[in-house]
């Protein structure tokens, strides 16, 4: 089952004595002028944590790579890394793309469109692979305000693709992973070695992809969840959301066909069927 912890639990300075890998920390990133300099800036603040950023643009015209340079990162665009690939498509080619150019043994991806954007995230997802020899792979969780248009907020109203649609079908075809509260968390750590062996889905199945790749070879007693806080990232309508929960139920149902598993029952209880109500006459009769 998987694991989890709390970015409390770890210590800069207990991090920095136990490190024995180098970091690369990665963030993509499309139109992110308004956050990207302070994130680079708090990675790079973390004494030595932190070897490599990477910030990985997408062709950005707010000047988000250049603010991301001045703040001392490294930058590619993300069409120019594995070109005779064409274009990248999304987020998850993006990190993908990435590995070609990370140069740490250790790889931690991070979002480069969070306000207020703290180190702890970094600590956070690093602390399990730098202090538990049994820990692989981390991955974030976090309490999502949501802000409604009547101007109240919600405490627990946002990742709502993550709640309504990837943690039932988890719990139904994959119950050992049924205990992550945010699966669908682009925020990652582990070995470069690891992310190189699995396949990385682009667009917005990344995240259910890999996750149910790296079950398939690490295992869930391997990955821990790490709480990072709250998080206050912008929402999105539902009809921008409809193409998120397709990527995440096409990922489920191509692993459940693959494997065989798609006319399997979910686990769990079902749904009570009760039968046509002019049978129930018939029988009477």
């Amino acid at each position: 089952m998987i694991r989890s912890a709390h970015h409390a639990d770890f210590d800069l300075d207990r991090l920095l004595e136990r490190k024995d890998r180098s970091v690369t920390a990665v963030l993509p990133a499309r139109e992110c002028a308004a956050t990207v300099g302070l994130a680079v800036e708090r990675i790079l603040g973390l004494n030595g944590l932190v070897d490599q950023v990477l910030v990985i643009d997408a062709n950005s015209a707010d000047g988000t790579a250049g603010l991301a340079s001045a703040a001392g990162a490294e930058v590619a665009q993300e069409d120019a890394l594995v070109p005779e690939l064409g274009p990248a498509i999304g987020k998850g080619d993006a990190m993908w793309r990435a590995l070609s150019v990370a140069r740490g043994d250790l790889v931690v991806y991070l979002d480069a469109d969070t306000p207020g954007f703290s180190p702890a995230f970094v600590t956070g997802l690093l602390g399990p692979l730098l202090t538990d020899p049994s820990a692989q792979f981390t991955k974030a969780t976090y309490r999502r305000p949501f802000h409604a248009a009547d101007g109240s907020v919600l405490p627990g109203g946002g990742g709502r693709v993550s709640q309504l649609t990837a943690r039932p079908l988890l719990g139904a075809f994959y119950p050992d992973l049924a205990g992550l509260s945010q699966p669908l968390s682009g925020e990652v750590a582990g070995a470069r070695a690891l992310f190189e062996r699995v396949p990385f889905s682009t667009g917005y199945a990344v995240e259910t992809a890999m996750l149910l790749d790296l079950r398939e070879l690490i295992g869930a007693s391997a990955m821990v969840e790490v709480d990072l806080g709250e998080r206050l990232n912008a929402h999105q309508s539902l009809e921008a959301l409809r193409p998120m929960a397709d990527a995440v139920l096409a990922s489920v149902t191509e692993r459940l066909r693959r494997d065989g598993r798609l006319v399997d029952p979910p686990a769990g209880a079902g749904v009570v069927r009760r039968p046509p109500f002019a049978s129930l006459r018939g029988a009477a009769a």
